[in-house]
């Protein structure tokens, strides 16, 4: 084996200056969502089916300047959103935004200016190979949000292997530094965590649990609606609901758990949910009545 001659040029590194540090306040954190900072890698966790990708999409129209249809409190500071759409079809993709055209009419002319949506279903797309990496940064270049649907289509690697996991994560961080942009991933859940109930834990991710532990943006899980909760606000049809868990929040403050509802061509809108009150159950009388001894 070829002895390695390559040497880091340490002095290069950046250093923190430790005593301004102490005694200069530093710039004010800048949030694109709750919970994720410009510059950071967050996921959005979710079962098949559940709605991940309209989620994904009204968030990416909060942060483009339109209106902030899932009650998220997305900041006003709104800017340009890549939406990188490998999973479904251009068609499909317009008709959701047709579906939602008449809530949005106040902010089109916004909207057509700073979210750009590219669908890449069917083109085989590599993260991990250096041109597709640079296209990434050109293209993400003075956007605030890159949402990535799904990760699964944007590398060729094994997901349940830990060291590729972290080299993509490594890629997607420096895309994120380069640009400045926060990027948001859609993973689906594991099969296991949907099927026993926990959803809405930080570990429900399919795959390596570095796609987890390493991203810093924070995640947000989807959960449908249990029979028991159902039963709890009194739902019918508990099919048409789902529950947003900020399950991991590294910087600020997240959200509350979050109840949505599908609403006409799937778009998801906030369901204001009371507990009812189990309705009482009349005892069977036990025993002899007095006097019939």
């Amino acid at each position: 084996m070829a002895a390695v001659t390559s040497t880091i040029n340490d002095s290069a590194l950046p250093r923190l200056d430790i005593r301004s540090a102490f005694v200069t306040a530093p710039e004010p954190l800048d949030f694109v969502l709750p919970g994720m900072l410009a510059g950071t890698v967050g996921a959005l966790i979710a079962p098949g089916g559940t709605g991940k990708s309209w989620f994904a999409l009204e968030l990416a129209m909060a942060v483009a300047g339109g209106p902030d249809l899932l009650e998220m409190s997305v900041d006003d500071k709104y800017g340009g959103v890549l939406y990188l759409a490998a999973e479904d079809p251009a068609l499909a993709i317009t008709h959701r935004l047709h579906s939602v055209g008449y809530v949005v009419r106040d902010s089109i002319g916004m909207l057509a200016e700073n979210l750009e949506i590219i669908p890449l279903m069917g083109r085989p797309v590599n993260l991990l190979l250096p041109a597709w990496a640079e296209a990434l940064k050109r293209m993400g270049t003075g956007k605030r949000l890159i949402i990535l649907d799904t990760l699964r289509r944007f590398h060729v690697a094994d997901e349940n292997n830990g060291g590729d996991m972290a080299a993509l994560l490594s890629v997607l961080e420096d895309i994120a530094q380069v640009t400045g942009a926060s990027i948001m991933f859609l993973h689906h859940a594991a099969k296991g965590a949907s099927l026993n109930g926990s959803g809405d834990v930080q570990q429900a991710s399919r795959g390596s649990s570095v796609l987890v532990d390493n991203v810093r943006g924070g995640q947000i899980n989807l959960v449908g609606m249990t029979d028991a909760e159902a039963q709890t606000y009194g739902v019918t049809d508990r099919r048409q609901f789902v529950r947003s868990v900020q399950s991991k929040v590294n910087f600020g403050c997240g959200n509350s758990d979050r109840w949505y509802r599908r609403d006409t061509g799937g778009v998801l809108v906030p369901a204001h949910l009371e507990r009812q009150e189990p309705t009482p159950t009349t005892r069977r009388p036990t025993g002899r009545a007095r006097g019939n001894a």
